[in-house]
């Protein structure tokens, strides 16, 4: 278990709390520091879980259609402008190693990685396909990220061939729509075997040891549509995920868990509690969720309602979600407005679990508005780049009003009716 006193120190002041509220959830593995102590670049450390603000991760990363480092390296900067907590390397196309290797020594975030794609894009190096590479090759990937510097790693560990079963019983509308858990699926049919990550997971517990990093237990049988959620393959998944993360704490390796995908708004409570339950308060790591199936091109927007209800009701960790989710790869401006849209779920999310905390920010702000210190309150906002770009769009009639109501401004008339 990760127990460096300088990373507690820093995620404690970082968050505002006592160390030992850090110190006593780290050992409970309630919290998670993702930190390659071999990394070759110090960062800030960012703490996960119970307590501490609701966390914001920013997916990055080639495709096979379209792989430029130069690209990456624009969302990688958009990604930290924006105030991401952490990043994703998804890469899949081009020459992932160099990709991954500069998002490591360029960002000032924990970095987060899929192993499997690794294996993948390397297998025809090997003159194999994916599903033709032994346990040991599909380790081997793991351990070239670890030894790269990644803090935290994705593996679709609790999807077995019996969840295989009970997804062909079930006939869901979206099927499968993670990608690792869709090729781990693939391997274990093509090899009529079980998946490796869960029948070699001690090795897996080894390896993560080692490097003190975090594993993410990735949920590949999560919902692609509103339709499948929370429905038998994605329950026996998160049972599995719940018995592997017993097994990480009592080898000291840190856990956290990753969940849906596509969820109903009335469903999104069941599922952050049914986790926590299960596994026992881990940390809680949701893509969105998406709330509707309806909106392409705005489900940054979706991904933020579903994100907000999710963070107020214990979850820990938000993966973005673009406008081009569903579409297409995403830009640097995408990689920033997803960003933005996911830290306000966030903040949302904390103004609910600590008000005491969270809404000194607010009445910051708020105050600023009321005294018409546009600069000031322009600064202190979320997006400071927005608000000045929109703030200075029109010429103002006075110094003490904006564009919106002009000499009708409510607060100036309450002000001067008051005064009097």
């Amino acid at each position: 278990m990760l127990t460096d006193d300088a990373l507690v120190k820093k995620v404690a002041t970082r968050e505002g709390i006592d160390e030992k509220l850090v110190s006593e959830g780290l050992a409970k593995g309630e919290i998670v520091i993702p930190y390659n102590l071999k990394r070759p670049r110090k960062i800030e450390p960012v703490g996960i879980g119970k307590g501490l603000k609701t966390k914001v991760n920013a997916n990055i990363g080639t495709s096979p259609s379209i792989a430029e480092i130069e690209r990456e390296h624009e969302k990688l900067a958009a990604a930290i402008e924006a105030g991401a907590d952490t990043v994703m390397d998804l890469s899949t196309g081009g020459d992932i190693d160099a990709v991954r290797r500069m998002v490591i020594a360029e960002s000032s975030l924990p970095v987060g990685t899929v192993p499997i794609y690794q294996a993948a894009c390397d297998s025809p190096r090997l003159k194999k396909s994916f599903l033709e590479l032994s346990v040991d090759e599909i380790f081997a990937s793991i351990r070239k990220h670890l030894v790269d510097g990644v803090d935290f790693l994705t593996l679709h560990t609790g999807i077995t061939r019996a969840g295989i079963e009970r997804l062909r019983n079930r006939k869901r509308l979206a099927g499968i729509v993670s990608r690792g858990g869709s090729m781990m699926v693939q391997w274990m049919i093509y090899n009529k075997a079980e998946n490796p990550l869960a029948s070699h997971f001690d090795r897996l517990l080894d390896l993560t040891a080692e490097f003190g990093a975090c594993l993410s237990l990735g949920d590949g049988l999560r919902p692609g549509a509103l339709a499948d959620a929370s429905d038998r393959p994605q329950i026996q998944e998160l049972l599995i995920i719940g018995e592997q993360v017993d097994r990480a704490r009592a080898r000291g390796v840190q856990a956290m868990v990753e969940g849906p995908g596509h969820v109903p708004l009335d469903q999104i409570e069941m599922n952050v509690k049914l986790e926590k339950e299960i596994c026992h308060g881990a940390p809680f790591y949701v893509l969105g969720p998406l709330v509707t199936d309806v909106a392409p091109g705005y489900d940054h927007i979706v991904s933020a309602i579903g994100g907000a209800l999710a963070g107020m009701y214990g979850t820990d960790f938000l993966c973005y979600v673009t406008p081009s989710e569903h579409l297409g790869l995403p830009d640097a401006e995408d990689v920033r407005l997803g960003t933005i849209v996911s830290r306000i779920a966030a903040h949302a999310a904390d103004i609910a679990k600590f008000p005491a905390r969270a809404r000194k920010w607010d009445e910051e702000v708020s105050r600023l508005r009321e005294q018409f210190k546009w600069d000031d309150m322009i600064k202190k906002s979320l997006d400071p780049s927005e608000a000045r770009r929109r703030f200075d769009r029109y010429p103002k009639e006075a110094e003490d009003v904006c564009t919106m109501c002009g000499e009708f401004c409510a607060i100036k008339r309450s002000k001067e009716a008051l005064s009097g």
